[in-house]
């Protein structure tokens, strides 16, 4: 499989990383024999030096090899160390890259096959309308099932309702294995001749859409069908060998839609809706203030009527009281002359007041003294 992931050679190929590993280990001995040459060096001059000098003079040029010596040693064990440490290192490199590379052609070839590449267009479509904020079964239904005015039954995708009752037929069933293809090749001819394949691709399943007449199948469907591609890079590259792709789609009633294209006209949608929605609650809400309106009126209607009565009463209360002390009491108070009763009989006062009558809507509130009753 030729290199189509941009990976340097030494991570492609493990043998390179070796070959430069050997290098720097030479290096490395390298300078450690120019170490050593100069402390044996060092030491002949020293000895030749003092050949003549007694044993213990010489004493600290042996503690001086000694430390080098140690030091060299320590060198060679953390070199060793960090050699084996990269040999892992570049060791899982590779495993990693062979099990991507797998990985990779396994992807690549699931997504050759119809089914697996319908599939992955259709979750992401449901991807994109969740993302959108609609609702399932309200604001959108997944592969509704309806015939064409030809008597050909259809599925599409999905079928998105607006907020005016109209429908707006998806469709995400995309061919693009020549993109795919193109993506693989190394070779500047090879790739323009793999893009021009998938624009044709492309062009020829606009086509196809075009004929089945989604529109016609739901009736108050707009009368387009939106083809969704799953990736913005898919419409890039097929428009680089044909430009004017977009302009055929829009001549035979296809709309051709990215995820990001395509989600900017479903939040436009859940707009819609969300305004609908509000509208509708405000409809409610000013049919239930008219009824809240219509039931002050009728219960106005019965407190004026019950302040009248109130009136009346009050009224004929005071002129019983005044009948009953001119006509009775007097009659009464002979009794008590003569010693007659026990006690006089008690005289009931008059009731004054008068009752509040309601006042017109158009009059100002009274103050808080007023309703109170504190004044006035």
């Amino acid at each position: 499989m030729p290199d189509t992931w941009g990976a340097s050679p030494e991570l492609s190929h493990p043998s390179g990383n070796l070959a430069g590993m050997d290098a720097a280990s030479l290096l490395v001995g390298l300078l450690i024999g120019a170490l050593l040459a100069a402390a044996v060096t060092l030491g002949l001059v020293a000895v030749r030096g003092r050949a003549g000098a007694a044993p213990e003079a010489l004493e600290p040029v042996h503690e001086s090899l000694d430390h080098l010596h140690r030091l060299l040693a320590g060198i060679e064990r953390d070199r060793a160390t960090a050699h084996g440490e990269l040999r892992e290192q570049v060791g899982t490199i590779g495993q990693t890259s062979a099990l991507l590379r797998q990985e990779t052609a396994a992807l690549v070839t699931a997504l050759r096959t119809p089914h697996v590449r319908g599939r992955w267009g259709e979750l992401q479509l449901r991807r994109v309308v969740e993302v959108a904020g609609l609702l399932e079964h309200c604001d959108f239904v997944e592969q509704p099932s309806g015939t064409t005015d030809q008597g050909t039954g259809v599925r599409p995708d999905l079928v998105v309702t607006l907020a005016d009752g109209r429908q707006v037929v998806v469709d995400a069933k995309v061919p693009f294995t020549g993109y795919i293809e193109a993506v693989q090749a190394t070779d500047p001819a090879v790739r323009a001749q793999r893009v021009a394949d998938h624009a044709r691709q492309l062009r020829a399943h606009v086509d196809v859409l075009a004929a089945r007449r989604y529109p016609s199948a739901f009736g108050t469907a707009a009368p387009f069908t939106v083809l969704f591609v799953p990736a913005d890079g898919f419409l890039t590259t097929a428009l680089e060998a044909e430009p004017a792709l977009l302009e055929h789609g829009f001549g035979r009633d296809v709309i051709i839609a990215t995820p990001s294209t395509l989600l900017a006209l479903l939040r436009t949608v859940a707009y819609s809706w969300r305004q609908e929605r509000l509208a509708h609650d405000a409809a409610a809400v000013l049919e239930a203030g008219r009824t809240v309106h219509a039931r002050l009126s009728t219960l106005s209607g019965h407190l004026t009527r019950l302040g009248s009565a109130l009136g009346s009463a009050l009224t004929r209360y005071n002129e019983t009281v005044g009948s009953y002390e001119r006509s009775v009491l007097v009659a009464t108070r002979r009794f008590d002359d003569l010693g007659v009763a026990a006690a006089p009989v008690p005289t009931p006062a008059p009731v004054e007041g008068t009752v509040r009558a309601l006042r017109p809507p158009t009059q100002e509130l009274p103050e808080i003294g007023e309703r109170d009753g504190t004044t006035g």
